[in-house]
């Protein structure tokens, strides 16, 4: 037994690399999985039955992860402590009849996934990557990490009013990228993906295909103090996460819980879905694992009873230009530590008991925090935290890291904070 790792900056290196090598939910949960088997956990299939011994297991099933270590001597009722966060992003997807265009411009058909800031879309070198479904049941994953469309913006000299009015997109009509010239041929896309892929022609039969910024992660200001970057709402807190519980699997010092990453896809849509968190997913595996160890229902409701989730997502930074738009004595300050969210409307799932649990892991790692509520006259935001909550009677906390430009095509948080909130995250893990 040892002490778990404590993370410094190049915790921050590593999650630019976690970040580039996971443009969609099914990239970010792979890369997940394969660090997690270098630390030792396996892979479990749903459809096998399961043993209950003890060590690191996972199960993927589409864009979302579960992960657990059971530490020798765990009982049936033994609780769990859960992070639980998002793999999915908003962007632009692919639809089902992809090759379009106009007027000499070979275009690709996308839908507005999620709440996107539109307008950071534009004049962006995307790459297309996701998943593609093959004639004989199996998936592969593909990714043309490199300049393939832009969507490009109307020039000013055609659209004056934009400075004084504003940009002003339909959905429909404007989002659509170019991504060759000449005429329109149906097949034409998932014909070149089966090129890039190495595949036959008409291998594939099926697809969901997203668009991504191939623009690096890059360390951002004088002192290199603030990072810009993709998809970290909410790929920065499933980093996070993976990294706290391999940390807290590999020293397994005397835990009395048994450790969670939960990690779904859909939240940016509501996460009604079976790799949703309002999904079955999470309450079957906790279920498993307690029946697995000769638990019965009885030992399922104790461990249940016991269990606290900490949901774990990006939040809003204070931001200079728009202070008015957050409550007058809440302001969360890039690298000053993870944020509690609080909202009595339970659009967040902490209370004042879930507030203690998280300000002791703090306390524990030597790791400051800030409390975020939303500005009355704004309307809040919600996560994966009351729907956790709700569905599994499971006291939930919402937690997570204070940044910029959230649901822009690149965000911008303080470098510091991915290393806070993991140190955070490692202490409430190991209880």
């Amino acid at each position: 037994m040892s002490a778990p790792t404590r993370f410094d900056r190049g915790h921050t290196d590593d999650l630019m690399s976690f970040l580039a090598a996971s443009p969609t939910p099914y990239h970010a949960v792979a890369t997940a999985a394969e660090r997690l088997e270098k630390a030792g956990f396996r892979q479990v299939a749903e459809t096998d039955a399961w043993e209950g011994t003890s060590g690191g297991k996972y199960v993927l099933r589409g864009g979302a992860i579960i992960a657990w270590y059971v530490p020798k001597g765990a009982e049936a009722h033994t609780p769990f402590r859960i992070i639980g966060a998002h793999t999915d992003s908003p962007n632009l997807r692919v639809k089902p009849l992809p090759d379009t265009g106009a007027h000499g411009w070979r275009q690709v058909a996308v839908e507005i996934y999620g709440g996107p800031l539109l307008n950071s879309w534009l004049d962006r070198d995307l790459g297309l990557a996701g998943r593609l479904s093959l004639r004989d049941g199996s998936t592969r994953l593909v990714n043309v990490d490199r300049p393939l469309l832009r969507v490009p913006q109307l020039a000013i000299h055609l659209d004056r009013s934009v400075t004084s009015d504003g940009l002003k997109l339909d959905k429909q009509r404007h989002l659509q990228p170019v991504w060759g010239l000449g005429d329109t041929r149906e097949g034409d896309l998932i014909s070149f993906l089966e090129e890039e892929s190495g595949l036959p022609a008409g291998e594939v039969t099926g697809w969901d295909l997203m668009t991504h910024s191939v623009e690096r992660p890059a360390y951002l200001g004088r002192d290199n103090e603030l990072l810009a970057g993709p998809r970290m709402d909410n790929l920065l807190s499933v980093h996070a996460a993976t990294a706290a519980l391999a940390a807290v699997a590999a020293a397994d010092s005397g835990l009395s819980y048994i450790p969670v990453l939960a990690a779904f896809d859909h939240e940016e849509n509501g996460s009604q879905s079976d790799t949703g968190a309002d999904g079955p997913l999470l309450g079957s595996v906790l279920e498993r694992s307690v029946f697995a160890r000769g638990g019965s229902y009885e030992d399922r409701a104790r461990a249940f009873a016991g269990t606290v989730c900490l949901s774990c997502d990006t939040g809003h930074a204070v931001h200079p230009n728009y202070a008015e738009r957050h409550d007058p004595t809440h302001h969360p300050r890039a690298n000053s530590g993870p944020i509690l969210k609080v909202n009595v409307n339970n659009r967040y799932a902490t209370d004042g008991s879930g507030r203690s649990v998280f300000a002791a892991a703090c306390e524990k790692a030597g790791v400051p925090f800030q409390s975020f509520v939303s500005n009355n006259a704004m309307p809040c935001g919600t996560t994966i935290g009351p729907i956790t909550a709700a569905r599994h009677g499971i006291r939930t906390v919402d937690i997570g890291v204070a940044i910029l430009s959230m649901h822009s095509a690149r965000e911008l948080c303080g470098a510091d904070d991915p290393h806070l909130l993991t140190n955070a995250l490692v202490a409430f893990l190991e209880g």
